[in-house]
């Protein structure tokens, strides 16, 4: 009996403290890479050994009293009501120690705040789910998805280094420049946090907030929507790419050169197929999420897209049904209009939201097309860019 209490104790002990059972274990702050940075771990290390010291004081004062004059080695308790002297020590001492925490604080905050001398600016707008990045005065602008493959999600292959912290398109800067942000939202409040930049601002719909930072060293720095944002909050990752500045003009004469050939491919008639295949890229990465990779959504959350299938959202029936659906489940079988309609600017009061602000013409174009005739949808006809841009153009 004791060698299996023995055998069981050791069994739970190397559970508890083998190395393998801990994710990596941090006992302080990323390592900073920029100056501001830099200034906010050298502040928290200060306040931490003030409170260090504040606390060998008085509890180092406190035990050696209650050893030294203890009752049992026949100290008896003073009688007293109060000591003014004493009293305005101990106001006093904590009042100067407090001044003495506040200067360099308000100097960090003060700098933090302080956005001036800036080498460039990036408009950074959150979205649910997703960051979309402006390089102001040079026309690049793009979005930025968490790029986590799905079977890592739901479990069904093994989770990455970088798991929930990849994207496809990273924002990218040069090293050694200061970069100023302007953050707003369009739709509830997020925020934009990248520890190792000390940089933690919120986007909300309607404001514009302002951050800087400037990174020396180049190398990939990954951060996190830390504002709860929706069901989607924890698939908001942020990843910044710092290079040289050689590199950088090179990517972005890049992106320059990609935005151009993307608005001549919107001019273009393609064939069923072609945008079948673009179309499949498209909703496995925009899409899939919410109505699964074989169209069946999610029972009682998402509608299903297949031909035939049943919605069980009573709400969604309804919604649906106000924009003209039929109320059996064929959502991508309806008028083509109208699913259009739905893509680009989603369904009120529904998880459903607009994607066209996010997305190409092509890309919505593509993903509609894909969605009417995948999965055994045979709606046989499609939607091309030109449709797509005559609706932005409408609705705009």
């Amino acid at each position: 009996m004791l060698c299996k209490i023995r055998s069981a104790l050791q069994t739970i002990t190397i559970s508890l403290f083998a190395t393998s059972a801990y994710a990596e274990f941090n006992l302080n702050l990323q390592p900073p890479v920029t100056p501001l940075a830099t200034e906010i771990y050298d502040l928290h290390t200060l306040i931490l050994l003030v409170c260090l010291v504040i606390f060998i004081v008085v509890f180092g004062a406190m035990f050696y009293a209650l050893y030294k004059h203890r009752k049992s080695v026949g100290h008896q308790a003073a009688q007293f009501h109060h000591n003014t002297r004493l009293e305005i020590v101990w106001t006093i001492i904590p009042f100067f120690i407090l001044v003495g925490m506040a200067y360099p604080t308000t100097k960090t905050v003060l700098r933090m705040k302080t956005v001036e001398n800036t080498d460039m600016s990036i408009k950074v707008t959150g979205r649910q789910w997703l960051w979309e990045y402006e390089y102001m005065d040079q026309g690049v602008k793009y979005v930025s998805n968490l790029a986590t493959p799905r079977d890592q999600i739901d479990n069904k292959a093994a989770k990455t280094t970088h798991y929930l912290l990849e994207v496809d398109h990273p924002m990218v800067v040069p090293t050694g420049k200061k970069v100023r942000l302007l953050l707003t939202a369009s739709d509830v409040i997020h925020s934009w946090w990248i520890p190792a930049f000390g940089v933690k601002q919120d986007a909300i719909p309607g404001f514009i907030h302002e951050a800087w930072f400037q990174v020396d060293k180049p190398g990939t720095y990954r951060g996190q929507c830390a504002e709860l944002c929706g069901i989607g909050h924890g698939f908001m990752p942020i990843v910044v790419e710092a290079m040289p500045q050689e590199q950088y003009d090179a990517w972005l004469q890049q992106q320059k050169t990609k935005l151009v050939a993307e608005a001549a491919a919107a001019t273009k008639d393609y064939a069923l197929d072609d945008l079948k295949k673009h179309g499949e890229g498209v909703f496995k990465a925009r899409c899939a999420a919410c109505h699964q990779a074989n169209g069946q959504g999610i029972a009682g959350v998402f509608p299903p897209l297949v031909e035939g299938a049943t919605l069980t959202n009573q709400d969604t029936v309804k919604r649906l049904a106000g924009l003209g659906f039929a109320k059996d489940g064929k959502v991508v079988m309806g008028p083509k209009d109208k699913h259009l309609d739905i893509v680009m600017h989603g369904i009120p009061g529904s998880a459903m939201l607009g994607l066209g602000e996010q997305m190409s013409d092509l890309d919505v174009a593509a993903v509609i097309t894909y969605e009417r005739n995948s999965w055994g949808n045979k709606a046989g006809d499609m939607v091309q860019p030109a449709e797509v841009a005559a609706v932005r153009k409408t609705k705009g």
